[in-house]
């Protein structure tokens, strides 16, 4: 028998990942009254933690993108009278190719200068990365200045020609080409090892690849480092700990624990714990459980048209937890390093990885002496959905063991004396995350579903919103703070009308 917990309430946030976190944050900052819903025992989503032995792990996300000052995260810290981030900043880190090594550093001039002098330092390659550095500049400006797509409404051209300048108008006409097409512009695609690093960027941070990526996407992730990488004292753990103890303090609610198994017409919600009645709500879940929860509303049709087109361009993820005594982390400045390990193989199950080290002294990350290790890679999901009993525990415990192996190319003692060794897998997504099959990151991103063809953010029509890695930009931390922005300023104009 149902229990009513909440009855009532301005604005119910569906999914405590950071897209809806951020909504709710916005919104109760400017007055009005917000639930968050969250099936899990805590926030976070696909950017959340989890805490074994006296360690904290991040799931998925290991770092803040674009927190510092006049960055997308940074505004929105500001504007909810949030504190700042409080943590490493990463000076870069390091690319691991078959053949080379190659920093990625933050600084703009020292970035430039490894690049051309690890890739060719001749007049094409000089080219590409200019025409690459051109347009990260004017879409990250852009970004932070509010831009939003896709475009619905006149008001939504005025706004993004604003954002953008009248002066950078003509960067939009990279709108229409994938990056390998610059690449071949610019006569550098023969390039093995460029093609090979770009291609990591690219999958970490679009979620596609050099053919398939659009690019004014691949540009803006390959260029992350200059916007500003932070990795949180205590990781998503500590970050979580500030933004939902301040959240409380403005007078939100979370329900954690709690699961949303429909929402009905005049935005009656039926949860766990009873039946919620919001003015309006927030869907900041993944398209296909959207579409599941609006069994009965117009956006449940809405919907069925973009997750039939994005059918089978769904990814999953594999993360190795370790936690280990200090020593084996020792002689590296660095604490972030991504790999690929064969320049003939696809990306995938090893080879495109990325390791993430918690900082010397971060203590609640681990305990003192010993530091938290995250060891992620990207993986088919069709290779784990057919596994029986016998084969998942085979397939989890080789790919363990293949990651930590291949991360002692950095860490030769990596694991030899771990506290923590567990494995993370679609499977454990799909149970902890409630992520449809295990699935994260939204669908890989391409031409014809990004951008101007993504999903939109009022696809509910007046008064259901959608946010999070189903809506456009779609993915990391940055686009759901973005998101959170188009959403919560959209909420406000509709109580404005009324």
């Amino acid at each position: 028998m149902f229990r009513t917990d909440v009855q009532n309430t301005g604005v119910a946030i569906v999914g405590g990942g950071l897209a809806g976190m951020a909504t709710a944050l916005r919104l109760q900052a400017s007055g009005l009254s917000t639930v968050v819903f969250e099936a899990h025992g805590h926030l976070g989503g696909c950017a959340g933690y989890w805490r074994h032995k006296g360690f904290s792990f991040d799931v998925g996300a290991t770092t803040l993108v674009d927190f510092e000052p006049g960055g997308v995260g940074a505004e929105l810290l500001d504007s909810v009278g949030a504190p700042a981030i409080v943590g490493e900043q990463l000076p870069g880190y390091e690319a691991w190719l078959p053949d080379r090594t190659v920093t990625l550093h933050r600084d703009h001039d020292q970035w430039h200068a490894e690049r051309l002098a690890k890739f060719g330092d001749d007049a094409y390659h000089r080219a590409f990365w200019a025409e690459l550095d051109r347009i990260a500049d004017v879409f990250w400006q852009a970004s932070r200045a509010g831009i939003k797509l896709p475009m619905r409404r006149p008001a939504d051209v005025l706004r993004n020609v604003t954002a953008v300048g009248l002066r950078h108008l003509p960067a939009a006409r990279h709108l229409r080409e994938t990056l390998v097409q610059a690449m071949r512009r610019h006569r550098v695609d023969h390039d093995q090892a460029l093609k090979t690093l770009l291609g990591m960027l690219v999958e970490d941070t679009v979620h596609s690849s050099v053919e398939r990526a659009p690019l004014i996407n691949a540009a803006l992730g390959i260029t992350i480092r200059g916007a500003g990488l932070t990795r949180h004292y205590g990781g998503m753990h500590g970050f979580w700990r500030t933004l939902v103890g301040h959240y409380r303090k403005l007078g939100g609610l979370v329900r954690t624990g709690t699961r949303v198994h429909r929402v009905r017409a005049g935005f009656e919600i039926t949860t766990s714990r009873g039946v919620t009645r919001a003015d309006q709500v927030v869907l900041a879940v993944p398209a296909a459980t959207a579409r599941a929860l609006c069994g009965d509303l117009p956006v449940a049709r809405r919907l069925s048209r973009y997750l039939e087109r994005d059918r089978g361009e769904m990814g999953g993820a594999v993360i190795v937890f370790l936690g280990v005594p200090e020593a084996e982390i020792g002689g590296h400045g660095l604490t972030h390093h991504q790999f690929c390990h064969d320049y003939t193989q696809p990306f995938g199950d090893g080879n495109n990885m990325f390791v993430s080290v918690s900082a010397p002294g971060d203590t609640l990350s681990a305990p003192p002496g010993h530091r938290a290790v995250m060891i992620s890679t990207h993986t088919s999901l069709s290779a784990w959905s057919t596994l029986d009993t016998e084969g998942y525990a085979h397939r989890k415990k080789e790919i363990g063991e293949r990651l930590i192996n291949l991360a002692r190319r950095a860490y030769p003692a990596l694991g030899d004396r771990a506290v923590v060794a567990e494995v993370g897998t679609p499977r454990a997504f799909e149970r902890y995350a409630f992520r449809p099959d295990g699935a994260v990151g939204g669908p890989h991103q391409t031409l014809r579903n990004s951008n101007q063809y993504a999903v939109p953010h009022d696809l509910g029509g007046r008064g259901l919103w959608l946010a999070g890695d189903s809506t456009w930009p779609g993915l990391g931390t940055v686009a759901c703070v973005l998101g959170s922005r188009i959403v919560a300023d959209g909420i406000r104009r509709e109580r404005r009308l009324r």
